[in-house]
């Protein structure tokens, strides 16, 4: 398998000029044979879009909320650590990938982009709109792979396909926002026992490989192989390969 380009937003580190990404997506990402790539927030897009033409994929990483103006939020003062440069390119990096039909997978924050950028919306805060809610944002004092919860697979899914080994799944959980209205022709495939939505896809038909998931597998791998195969069949779809869902 030629390894694939993979790339990765950043995040503007807050008030030090500097651009910054979680070590652990490359490190995912690059175990299966992916090529990680950290992309800079730059202001051109045409510079932009000539990296982005260059890679083989994208993954849309966690970090802070998204602009609420940007899905007319109904609660906006309830967004926390908006990045509006970090929206901005990744609006566009999910709008061409989604139109092009390049891979991408979104990982917490990147699942709410990937549907934001879709024409989905979000639920603001999960404890104060969300009645009975499991507690979604785990305290810092924990690993980041403490296994806060299980999600439901949707059966026949291709997050199921990947996943395999029974219908449901234990994840971390370090998110405060989730997906409200979803985004047509996203599907839901995971939910939390309290019905806060978990995974979205887009059946290949449309799609090579659209997927997003609200938890953290990043940091349950590779000591959790079936959260490894995620990552594995992201990296086939984004290196070409037609059985990317298939890992064996």
């Amino acid at each position: 398998m030629q390894r694939p380009i993979i790339g990765i937003p950043t995040r503007d580190a807050r008030d030090r000029s500097e651009y910054s990404m979680s070590a652990a997506y490359c490190s995912a990402l690059e175990a299966v044979g992916g090529l990680p790539v950290l992309l800079p927030l730059l202001q051109d897009e045409e510079s932009l879009r000539l990296l982005y033409e260059n890679l083989s994929g994208v993954l849309l990483a966690g970090g802070g909320d998204i602009a609420p103006e940007l899905y007319a939020a109904a609660h906006p003062h309830l967004a926390k650590y908006v990045d509006r440069e970090r929206d901005r390119v990744e609006m566009l990096l999910a709008r061409w990938a989604l139109a092009d039909g390049k891979p991408i997978l979104g990982i917490c924050r990147g699942i709410q982009s990937l549907n934001v950028a879709a024409g989905g919306t979000l639920i603001e805060d999960i404890p104060k709109l969300v009645p009975g809610a499991l507690r979604h944002r785990t305290g810092r004092d924990l690993p980041l792979d403490y296994p806060a919860h299980e999600v439901e697979l949707v059966s026949g899914s291709l997050l199921g396909r990947v996943l395999g080994e029974g219908e449901r799944v234990t994840v971390n959980s370090r998110h405060h926002q989730a997906l409200a209205e979803v985004a047509a022709p996203f599907r839901v495939v995971a939910t939390a026992p309290d019905g806060v939505i978990e995974a979205i896809e887009l059946p290949p038909a449309q799609h090579p490989f659209a997927l997003g998931v609200q938890w953290h597998p990043e940091n349950m791998v590779p000591a959790n192989a079936r959260l490894t195969r995620l990552f594995a069949s992201f990296v086939k779809a984004c290196a070409g390969e037609a059985d990317c869902y298939d890992i064996p």
